[in-house]
């Protein structure tokens, strides 16, 4: 059985974090140890919440509790999303660096939360380098959105050939795999969400129709599909066409009830048999 141990946020209303990512990968299959950085009452996009950011200390306890367990040979991979400050961060990237030791053959897939485009950068100062600084060079998957792609590059984008262009170049600092979500391209369609997978075998693409409204959570949704499925079959391509699939069913049926959250439990068939099926091709 595939395992992955998750070091992101938690909320108890709504979902953001691992509050939106541990139950989807336990429907399909994967054994989640989450470990929380915060233990918020609702995420922060309601513009007011309560509950305790984790000090990084006890984020270190945690983990090393696990480990005294001798069990951290078992994971498969180590999955984050946002970091808080750079504190966390130390702490996860001392996190990969055991979970490798424990299993050589385990990776590290990391969502570098920084930004958008329209927003800039909405994380703490100093956060934007810290991830390309430190984390790029530890991280095997990378996930980024546009935004975070062009800062992680160092270069803006024009179209797919640059977004292609941009993520070779940030693989080239570690990372085996980079995932781009938000992918805009000029020269097509502005109505499809987009998203582009970019490894050493090739760049390819996948298109679904555009969602009327966004929800927060879905890139959590989206990073863990997507490290699940390469997990799972070792293909991008595979990963990609599955995530873009899953998502998307998500998403529209979480809009065609009109909810304020991801519809995770009550549309949880999506994350096994989605109602929507995206392929991926070759950009």
């Amino acid at each position: 059985m595939t395992t992955i141990l998750s070091i992101q946020s938690a909320v108890a209303y709504g979902h953001a974090g691992n509050s939106a990512a541990v139950f989807p990968l336990q429907r399909m299959g994967v054994e989640v140890w989450p470990v929380l950085t915060v233990n918020f009452s609702n995420h922060t996009g309601y513009g007011d919440w309560r509950g305790p950011l984790i000090p990084a200390d006890q984020v270190r306890e945690v983990v090393h509790g696990i480990d005294d367990r001798q069990v951290v040979d078992q994971v498969d991979a180590l999955l984050t999303g946002y970091q808080g400050g750079p504190d966390v961060g130390a702490v996860i990237l001392e996190t990969a660096e055991l979970v490798k030791r424990r299993n050589p053959a385990a990776i590290y897939c990391c969502d570098p939360v920084m930004g958008d485009v329209g927003r800039g950068f909405y994380c703490l100062p100093g956060i934007p380098e810290f991830m390309r600084d430190q984390v790029l060079p530890q991280a095997d998957v990378l996930t980024p959105n546009l935004f975070e792609l062009e800062f992680l590059a160092g270069r803006e984008t024009s179209g797919l050939d640059d977004v292609v262009a941009a993520a070779h170049d940030v693989r080239a600092r570690g990372p085996q795999t980079v995932l781009v979500t938000s992918v805009t391209d000029p020269g097509s369609s502005q109505d499809v969400m987009r998203m582009v997978a970019v490894t050493a075998d090739g760049a390819w693409k996948v298109e679904t129709p555009m969602i009327e409204r966004a929800f927060t959570g879905s890139g959590d949704v989206t990073t863990a599909c997507f490290l699940a499925h390469l997990l799972r079959t070792g293909s991008a391509q595979q990963a990609l066409s599955a995530t873009a699939s899953i998502v998307y069913s998500l998403l529209r049926a979480t809009a065609d009830s009109g909810r304020e959250e991801l519809a995770l439990v009550s549309s949880q068939d999506c994350f096994t048999t989605p109602q929507h099926t995206f392929r991926a091709v070759p950009v």
